[in-house]
């Protein structure tokens, strides 16, 4: 069966996310924080009237952080009830990719932190590592991100 994995850049590597869980990608724009958040949580911000909680996915996944350039993007996500902007570097493209070339991780690599890796996807440029959105943001999270909207 075939997916469609929306790329985005995080630290030199590439990741993906299901197409079907993402609404929109839009530029960065203005955050205002919000006061005793979790750390990896950047603020909130007006999406056509919404107010968008907005999480910074390189805290998230503990990478060193990064300047802003004008290929950083917000990733508008849908996890259950919650719409939720993700930043990320940048946004490379929408790739069509067969279940069989998604190989599960190594368990080498994988630990309590990385549950959310699906697999890792292989093309002929590079390798991705696809992402469940749902482990991303556990639900305890979740509902602290629901509160802050």
């Amino acid at each position: 069966m075939e997916k469609q994995l929306v790329v985005f850049q995080l630290a030199n590597e590439f990741y993906g996310v299901d197409i079907f869980s993402v609404a929109s990608i839009i530029e960065k724009q203005d955050i205002i924080a919000v006061p005793r958040s979790p750390e990896y949580v950047e603020g909130v911000t007006n999406l056509r009237g919404m107010v968008l909680p907005v999480i910074d996915l390189r805290k998230r996944f503990g990478l060193p952080e990064n300047e802003e350039t004008k290929e950083t993007r917000i990733i508008v996500v849908e996890l259950d009830d919650l719409t939720v902007g993700m930043t990320v570097d940048a946004v490379s493209q929408v790739l069509r990719i067969d279940d069989e070339e998604i190989e599960p991780p190594s368990p080498i690599v994988t630990t309590i932190d990385s549950a959310f890796i699906v697999g890792i996807a292989k093309t002929e440029e590079r390798l991705i590592i696809a992402l469940d959105l749902q482990k991303v943001m556990a639900s305890e999270e979740q509902a602290e991100l629901q509160a802050i909207a």
